[in-house]
């Protein structure tokens, strides 16, 4: 059974090349948990074990709407 999850999300509105606030400080807050986010063109991504998955995404959904979100998208897949 794997151990460990890739998130990966989009918070919008999105602005290609400036991330409004709602997307800096979602990114800000999950570091803030000791995870580090792979910031892309089109979205950002991180991997964490899997015990870790419910408090990220609960930050990431609280802090991205308390900072003008828009809509949010997430995929989840377990790694090997």
């Amino acid at each position: 059974m794997a151990e460990r999850v890739s998130i990966e999300f989009t918070v919008e509105p999105f602005t290609d090349g400036a991330p409004g606030v709602h997307v800096t400080t979602t990114i800000a807050a999950i570091e803030a948990l000791g995870v580090s986010v792979d910031v892309g063109p089109f979205g950002s991504s991180l991997i964490v074990h899997q015990s870790q998955v419910p408090e990220v995404l609960s930050v990431l959904s609280s802090t991205a709407y308390a900072n003008g979100a828009t809509h949010i998208t997430i995929d989840t897949a377990k790694r090997d």
